[in-house]
């Protein structure tokens, strides 16, 4: 595991040969004719350096890559980096296990976004298997932190096909009305369009509202996204009222045979009682015209923010019942703990996580990928 750790990056993150001597590197090792390979055969190289190269590159050759798995560990780079590759030093460099080992253990991981709740479930199930194997050194703990943190993230053990379906309440003959919220800066009308792209390019008609009135050109970022996916946006002026573009919005769809509407609030902040009563009045102009929706409520949540969006997830969840979160610019910290920490505080799946600032960049969110892109393996 660790091997894997501190291999090269990338997408495949194949077992690399044991690095060899100066002076291995330098030797060039005589290769007989006798040891020539054939076109279409397997060299025949002596045991050693190349050997071991050889071995590894037939092995990435014959691996498949998964284009969404890549994308998935290419976009957690940082968080590799700055979690896992710490806490596998820690584990590596320590040695024994003792209270400093678990007191060192506890401030990477706290300084990583987890949170205080997933931090102490983990160090906590993590004594219990030092007593129960009898533990003395502490770097076998790193696969059994990764299996944790499969638990934490309700992760059942089963595969995942490659890229997997939309996770959303999507259903035919009917309008299915997805409402997005967030604060100010979380990058939530990018997402929006990142995923309108998903759903456009999966056969769906989709139609944009553009709900957020209060802030300068919000509408205007709204309409030129709808320009660049081919989507109506239907909007009012700035300062109208919210509830009012959403009726508008909800009756278009309707006459025009969308069967997905994205509506896309205003930035909040989850402190500000009025905007959040607002929210309430977008709820019931939808319940009013469609019974059951919105069908979706997604909350966007900056990653880089931390445990600040713990506290936004918390609030906007007791005044929108939230179906799922989005986590974007993920690929944007090295402090990928908060999906950690998400996952043990509430159960609210994470839906999507952004890894990128382009339009293709928001991906479906799994365990599976997620725990082997974090520790460093290839998918499969």
């Amino acid at each position: 595991m660790l091997k894997k750790l501190f291999g090269k990056k990338g997408s495949t993150e194949a077992e690399v040969a044991a690095v060899p001597s100066a002076e291995e590197q330098t030797a060039v090792p005589e290769v007989t004719p006798e040891e020539a390979s054939v076109e279409g055969e397997e060299p025949k190289l002596k045991k050693g350096f190349l050997r071991g190269a050889w071995e590894a590159t037939k092995k990435l050759a014959l691996t498949p890559v998964d284009p969404w798995f890549e994308a998935v560990a290419k976009g957690l780079d940082k968080t590799r980096s700055g979690l896992v590759n710490k806490v596998a030093s820690l584990f590596r460099m320590h040695g024994k296990v003792d209270e400093a080992l678990w007191e060192e253990l506890e401030d990477i991981l706290i300084t990583s976004d987890v949170g205080t709740a997933a931090t102490e479930k983990i160090i906590e199930q993590l004594r219990a298997i030092v007593k129960e194997k009898k533990l003395t050194t502490a770097e076998p703990l790193l696969e059994e932190m990764r299996t944790i943190l499969g638990g934490v993230l309700n992760y059942d053990g089963s595969d995942v096909p490659s890229e997997p379906a939309d996770p959303l309440n999507i259903e035919e003959g009917r309008l299915n009305v997805i409402l997005m919220v967030g604060v100010n800066g979380t990058g939530k009308t990018t997402s929006t369009a990142k995923l309108t792209h998903r759903l456009k390019s999966k056969g769906h008609k989709v139609i944009l509202a553009a709900a957020d009135t209060f802030r300068a050109a919000a509408i205007d970022q709204l309409l030129v996204w709808g320009t660049r996916l081919g989507v109506d946006v239907i909007h009012q002026n700035e300062g109208s009222d919210p509830a009012a573009v959403v009726f508008d919005a909800i009756n278009a769809a309707k006459a025009r045979k969308a069967d997905v509407l994205i509506v896309d609030t205003a930035g909040r902040l989850h402190s500000k009682v009025n905007l959040m009563e607002e929210l309430r009045k977008i709820r019931r102009v939808l319940t009013r015209e469609i019974p059951d929706a919105p069908h979706e409520t997604l909350l966007v949540l900056d990653a880089t923010t931390g445990q600040n969006a713990v506290n936004q997830a918390r609030t906007f969840n007791e005044v929108a019942n939230l179906t799922g979160l989005i986590l974007a610019k993920l690929d944007g910290t090295a402090k990928g703990g908060i999906v950690v920490a998400i996952s043990q505080e509430f159960q609210i799946p994470v839906k999507y996580i952004g890894l990128g600032e382009k339009i293709e960049d928001l991906q479906v969110f799994h365990p599976k990928p997620f725990l082997s892109a974090l520790f460093g393996e290839t998918d499969g």
